[in-house]
């Protein structure tokens, strides 16, 4: 997928759930059917303007199986690249948008005997499409939600209209082992884990379900690349020979876009590995949740998407 295929829409509804939260409702703009979209699916929201253009990827938060209109939520974040803010200043009812097919890489596992999820603030938004479906199938749903005290009241009854199941909320901050180690040690066998949130929570998960012995194929990720920005760097291209001047603000697979490269990419947050690139000299800052161990120390490969360069200089071979 590349930034050529696009599904035209139109905002129809913008309404704030918090102070710096909105949702926004999105319908065709040739008022034709939306495609259909499995729980857990998002979408890339492309943000024309004046000066650059950004391609975020957000949750689809109604149901799976709606298709007169799509939902999306979105937290402006202070020290983002810049398009929750496009979204949330420049973004109103009757603006035109184009948005990607609907993309899943963060399914149900249906196999699974029982679903452990844990959200970290506006990282609820994937589930927010997999809970009325796992609820519906009566489902064995555990909710762990942690959040801003701000936020408590808004998130957990967003989250509680979607599940039967119970919800724990955590208002302070806490070592993951700490938090869900004793919870995580006493899930019966079958039963699949599933997180979304600050990246410093997911690698705590992470690893605390790695050290419990949690087989990778019940431990689940999403992740939308919000760690994508860093220290400019220069990207060379081997096949042409151009050097491409990396931003802080921006990710290496948006300055490639910036400069007419059409880069493949779906997720956009280091999740699908599409996007993967040959590197034939420089360190990658590995920031992905695709690659294993092994790729990574080779460094013979990194997610544009949000990896960047460790030095001054990587050396692609595009």
């Amino acid at each position: 997928m590349n930034a050529s295929r696009t599904i035209p829409v139109r905002v129809t509804h913008v309404e704030p759930v918090t102070q710096d939260v909105r949702r926004f409702t999105l319908e065709s703009a040739n008022q034709s059917r939306l495609p259909a979209y499995s729980a857990g699916s998002h979408v890339v929201v492309t943000m024309r303007g004046k000066e650059r253009i950004w391609r975020n990827a957000y949750s689809l938060t109604t149901p799976a199986g709606a298709r007169d209109a799509y939902q999306i939520i979105v937290r402006r974040v202070p020290q983002s690249r810049g398009g929750s803010a496009f979204m949330h200043s420049e973004v109103h009812e009757g603006s035109e948008l184009e948005i990607s097919m609907p993309s899943n890489f963060f399914p149900i596992a249906r196999c699974g005997a029982k679903h452990v999820m844990i959200a970290g603030g506006i990282g609820l938004t994937p589930f927010l499409s997999m809970l009325p479906e796992l609820a519906q199938a009566r489902a064995r749903v555990e909710m762990y939600l942690c959040c801003r005290p701000e936020d408590e009241a808004v998130f957990t009854e967003i989250v509680a209209k979607r599940t039967t199941g119970g919800v724990a909320v955590y208002t302070d901050l806490c070592d993951a082992r700490e938090r869900f180690g004793d919870m995580l040690a006493a899930q019966p066998a079958g039963t699949h884990l599933y997180t979304c949130g600050p990246e410093g929570l997911m690698n705590g998960v992470a690893r605390t379900a790695r050290e419990l012995g949690w087989p990778a194929s019940h431990f689940h990720q999403e992740s939308f690349g919000g760690g994508s920005h860093g220290e400019p760097f220069i990207a060379v291209l081997a096949q042409s020979g151009r050097a491409i001047r990396v931003r802080s603000d921006e990710s290496l697979l948006e300055a490639l876009e910036r400069e007419g490269i059409d880069a493949p990419y779906m997720c956009r947050g280091g999740a699908c590995g599409t996007c993967a690139l040959e590197v034939l000299d420089g360190e990658p800052d590995h920031r992905d949740f695709c690659l294993g161990e092994t790729e990574r120390a080779t460094g013979g490969q990194m997610l544009p998407c949000v990896s960047r360069a460790r030095g001054e200089r990587l050396v692609l071979n595009i």
